[in-house]
This record gives C-alpha cells, structure tokens and sequence, in this order.
C-alpha cells in the first residue's frame, strides 16, 4: 500500500514553464530500468544538470529557497509519449501534488494509478499561485482532497478541483487498483456466490 493522501500543507516548487512534455520531465535515456528506483534524481534531468552533473544553479529545482512537496507548472503539462515513468520521476523526487492549469490525459492517469495528485486550477488561480510564491518562497498551499479545494494558506484565494470518485477513494486510502479490489473482496465473492 501506498502512503495515504488526505490533506497537504506544503511550501511549493514554482515551474512557471508551458507545454512541459515526458521527454523533459524524464528523458527517454533513463528509462532502462525494471524497477522505479532512481527517476527522482533525473526528474527534470537536462534542465537540472550540465553535462558534468553539477547542478545548474539558475534552475529552481537547485534553488535554496525553493522547496516541498507540490510542483506547481504551467498550462499543459505532461504533454508528449505516455510514459509512466514521469509520474515515477515526480514522485521519486518527494512531491506529492502536481499543479497545474490543464494536464495531459495520459500523464493525469498515470499520475493517479501511481499515488501522484493532479491538481487542475484556472488559469487565474494558476498565476496567483506563481505570484504568492515568487513574492515569498515560504508560501505554502493547503490542499484538502476530501473537500476536493486547494488554497493559498493565509488568504481567501481557494477553488475547487475535480477528481473521479474512484481515483480519490484509493489515494485517500492509499490503494492501487489491486489494493482496492482486495478491500472489497468480500463484496466480490458475495456477489459472485449469487
């Protein structure tokens, strides 16, 4: 099972970048691996690294003041090949919530089936969110899955997001699809035994 997602309170990582494909997100050369050990340090990995792997300082990721748990990116992310491996990536890199204005439907999917949250705000919303955090690093979002709201901690900056039922159910319980049908297997078999 999976860690459990009911509320997040946490500083962001501004990506203020449109139309951010898989191929940035993880480069295709990183995905050899069997196993989902690894992605988060090549999350974002030519745009984090030079050549020599030091890291490029003017990258937010390798900034000093931004840090936590929610990436915050521009409109159409996760946009190119359907590879699940930039939701292992994100994750891997100890975020728990993406947010952006519009996700790719594939990326949005793979993000859910792996315990990722993706959090579609206007385009107002979006803009505020960038403008709090470039105007303090320390800002802090509250995300509150139950009530399906996200907001700007301290101020009355709050809108809904939308999420299928069946997808909030298992990240609130922390279950994958298997998980899920195991917790309803008695549900299964009396049906089954009709």
């Amino acid at each position: 099972m999976r860690q459990k997602f009911t509320t997040l309170r946490s500083t962001v990582v501004p990506l203020p970048i449109e139309n951010i494909d898989t191929d940035q997100i993880i480069p295709a050369r990183f995905l050899k691996a069997t196993t989902r050990d690894g992605f988060g340090e090549n999350l974002f990995r030519d745009w984090r690294y030079n050549e020599d792997g030091s890291p490029k300082e003017e990258f937010v990721m390798n900034s000093p003041l931004y840090k936590g748990e929610i990436l915050v990116a521009g409109k159409n992310f996760g946009c190119g090949s359907s590879r699940e491996h930039a939701a292992w990536a994100i994750e891997g890199a100890g975020f728990r919530a993406v947010v952006s204005s519009f996700f790719a439907d594939i990326f949005r999917n793979n993000a859910l089936n792996n315990g990722l949250l993706p959090v579609v705000v206007s385009e107002k919303m979006l803009a505020d969110i960038f403008e709090a955090a470039k105007k303090n690093a320390d800002m802090q979002l509250n995300i509150d899955l139950p009530a399906q709201t996200i907001e700007i901690a301290g101020t009355d900056i709050k809108e809904s997001f939308d999420i299928a039922p069946y997808k909030k159910q298992c990240l609130m319980n922390g279950y994958d699809d298997i998980d899920f049908l195991v917790s309803i297997r008695s549900e299964i078999e009396s049906f089954e035994n009709k």
